[in-house]
């Protein structure tokens, strides 16, 4: 396989030795050393045993027997951890998801880009205002964004400030679902206030009707209450770009005898950062987590096999991810040669779809935005070419919110770029509205 390096010994600081891109430069070398240091005797976030059930549940999604629900925002802020907005998301995704498994008949692998996606690429290390350059904002894992010098370096102590709110998140989260907030006996917990002015109303409360109708049923039938219906299984994920804070929460764990990256269930790279020989390759290879790539119309089927190769030498099921983003324009032109030479080679992966990211455009205004059509007519070709070649699209990665934003143009409400100003809150890229991700859902569960 194309530019395959040369496996050597692994350890989680072995990618220092690796060529990084945006990776953010700490001057202070004793304070991030201190860091790191901190955070690696601080608990972990997440555990082993969610960890290898996530990646059961994927590996059910690569055989077509489950779906992944993976949404979230673009990036996360420390000002946004608050018990609202986290609820927000969480009664987003479990709308969707129910929505899902109404139409496809299968389960539903809820997955948020949550609790860890406070770092962000960036197009240019610099960004200029009037004639002033400052380092990029890069998220609130690594700088501030106030246009100022002091406030644009990156702080190491920031790391620990993204392990606390992830902490608090992560905790809040597994409360509300322990706590019956995801029992699907009472789907009325998830509604948003403004659902009933939604055009997607009236067709997803008849979804949650069939579906709880059809629960009390069979309880009544069988004179036995459901208690999986009770609860949900939810997993965090977010993309490990700062590696310096995945690396101070990678663990041995004795009784798994493998490396387990303790800051989320599922981390992945992104497509900036896939190099095979890269160091986000190099510290992606040692962790038993199940791992994602983005893979764009750039990515080369050479450079697909190499990452199968290196990141899952194995062929373990459940292991691997690609994440394809390709645009509305070019995915049937890229993605059939992508999976014909993943099956050649007998690669186990999941193909997921992330129709969001190929589909962006900044507007004369200055307003970045997607157009709510080409996302649809992506995922939309991604579910025929999949299933024309006899594989299986395993599951959707979506930017979305439970707030009522005005970030994407078009969907249930016809959204206008003249609407985009009224509500255009996001920190980085363009995120579906409630209304628009229910609406995704929907075309999901159509293919049922």
């Amino acid at each position: 396989m194309d530019n395959v390096p040369s496996i050597a010994p692994w350890k989680p600081d072995s990618w220092q030795a690796r060529k990084a891109v945006q990776l953010p430069v700490y001057r202070d070398a004793a304070a991030l050393a201190s860091t790191i240091a901190e955070l690696g005797r601080l608990p972990p976030l997440v555990t082993s045993w969610e960890i290898e059930a996530l990646k059961a549940r994927l590996a059910q999604a690569q055989q077509g027997r489950a779906f992944v629900l993976q949404g979230g925002d673009c990036a996360e802020t420390f000002a946004d951890c608050s018990s609202e907005n986290i609820v927000q998301k969480l009664k987003i995704l479990l709308q969707m998801s129910m929505v899902i498994v109404a139409g496809l008949k299968r389960p539903v692998v809820r997955v948020g880009r949550i609790a860890g996606q406070y770092a962000k690429p960036r197009s240019d290390d610099l960004e200029t205002r009037d004639g002033v350059a400052l380092p990029s904002y890069r998220g609130d894992l690594v700088n501030r964004s106030a246009f100022t010098a002091t406030d644009r370096e990156p702080d190491p102590a920031l790391m620990l400030r993204g392990y606390e709110y992830a902490a608090l998140t992560l905790n809040f989260v597994r409360g509300l679902i322990d706590g019956g907030f995801a029992d699907i006996h009472h789907p009325e917990n998830w509604n948003l206030d403004f659902v009933s002015q939604s055009p997607m109303a009236d067709r997803y409360h008849q979804v949650m009707r069939r579906v709880t109708d059809g629960l009390a049923f069979f309880e009544a039938v069988t004179g036995a209450r459901v208690d999986d219906a009770r609860r949900i299984d939810f997993f965090a994920s977010h993309e490990g770009l700062n590696l310096y804070y995945e690396q101070a929460q990678t663990r041995w764990l004795r009784h798994r005898g493998r490396w387990y990256d303790l800051t989320t269930h599922y981390p992945w790279i992104g497509a900036r950062t896939a190099a095979v020989d890269g160091a986000h390759v190099e510290y992606f290879r040692g962790i038993a987590n199940p791992i994602g790539v983005k893979i764009g119309p750039a990515t080369t089927t050479g450079e697909l096999l190499s990452l199968a190769a290196v990141l899952n030498p194995a062929n373990e099921p459940g292991r691997l991810t690609f994440i394809h983003r390709l645009g509305a324009q070019r995915i049937a032109s890229v993605l059939p040669g992508m999976i014909e030479a993943v099956r050649r080679a007998g690669a186990t992966v999941l193909w997921v779809c992330d129709p969001m990211h190929g589909n962006t455009e900044v507007l004369g205004s200055g307003y970045k935005t997607r157009r709510f059509d080409r996302i649809l007519e992506e995922l939309e070709a991604a579910f025929r070419i999949h299933g024309e070649l006899g594989t299986h699209l395993g599951g959707v990665h979506l930017e979305l919110t439970g707030d009522h934003v005005t970030e994407c143009i078009g969907g249930a409400r016809g959204l206008t770029e003249q609407d985009l100003h009224r509500a255009y809150r996001t920190q980085v890229d363009p995120r579906l509205n409630y209304e628009q991700a229910l609406e995704v859902a929907m075309r999901i569960a159509d293919r049922g």
